[in-house]
């Protein structure tokens, strides 16, 4: 059951939200009609949910460090691998989407910026095997889980970061010409939102595809949202409830989207 703040805000999202009859926009009818509402499958889709359901059976506890939002942020603590693996990956259904966006815009070099367990990171992985994909993580036990994941899924186009993401981020910056795609799922707060958001468009480029995770989760993740929306440098977004996408094609028309999913 969604909390009662989710709940609400799923209400007034259902509300607004329309179908594809009220997409005016050529770039987003195409985007809703054959990604984000494609219901075919992929060979990726398998292999990652059969990865999914081994870790949910994982009763191992490892040290966790909480670099997120909320009062644990900063403890350590052990944690079930199970545990983790129910409470931090994307659901299938939005995980999906993410592969599929990834092997529709093609990008070449993708930031990953919250890689728990390596779920979500895969289905960002497998949507373009030539891309260069740096995925973010603060803990190291649960990086190193990661990495074993990502060798059972023969994953080996990324790039792993360790470390808080606010010191590691910017540097990982200087090491890359632009940023194809990024998807910020890294800390659900308001400040660290907004900060990841401005650093990271200092390499983006008119195609580049900004994912926003959690739109509604807290009051603060929903006031950046709005805030990004507004932001001079952004020119599309698509309001999804669980994600938001972000584009910033100068030859669309600014326009604001909550589409039906």
């Amino acid at each position: 059951m969604l909390p009662f703040h989710l709940a609400a805000n799923y209400l007034l999202y259902r509300l607004r939200a329309f179908k594809l009859h009220g997409v005016h926009s050529p770039f987003v009818f195409d985007l809703y009609q054959n990604v984000i509402l494609h219901e075919g499958d992929y060979y990726a889709y398998q292999l990652i949910e059969d990865l999914r359901g081994s870790l949910l059976f994982k009763d191992r506890a490892i040290p966790v460090t909480d670099f997120g939002a909320g009062p644990k942020a900063g403890l350590k603590k052990n944690r079930k691998i199970s545990y983790i693996a129910r409470t931090s990956a994307k659901p299938a259904k939005y995980a999906q989407l993410l592969f599929r966006l990834v092997a529709h815009f093609q990008p070449n070099t993708i930031f990953d910026l919250g890689t728990s367990l390596g779920i979500t990171t895969s289905y960002l992985a497998m949507g373009n095997k030539q891309a260069k994909l740096y995925t973010f993580e603060g803990c190291p036990s649960i990086a190193a889980e990661a990495k074993a994941n990502f060798e059972k899924l023969g994953l080996q186009h990324m790039q792993q970061v360790i470390g808080n993401l606010d010191d590691t981020l910017a540097l990982q910056l200087q090491q890359v010409e632009r940023l194809d795609f990024v998807f910020f799922d890294g800390n659900h707060r308001y400040e660290p939102t907004m900060r990841y958001f401005e650093v990271c468009l200092s390499k983006h480029h008119e195609h580049s595809v900004f994912v926003v995770d959690d739109l509604y989760w807290s009051a603060e993740m929903k006031q950046a949202w709005q805030e990004i929306k507004q932001h001079p440098q952004v020119c599309q977004t698509v309001d999804l409830f669980y994600i938001g996408l972000v584009f910033f094609r100068k030859t669309q028309p600014k326009e604001h989207f909550t589409l039906l999913y």
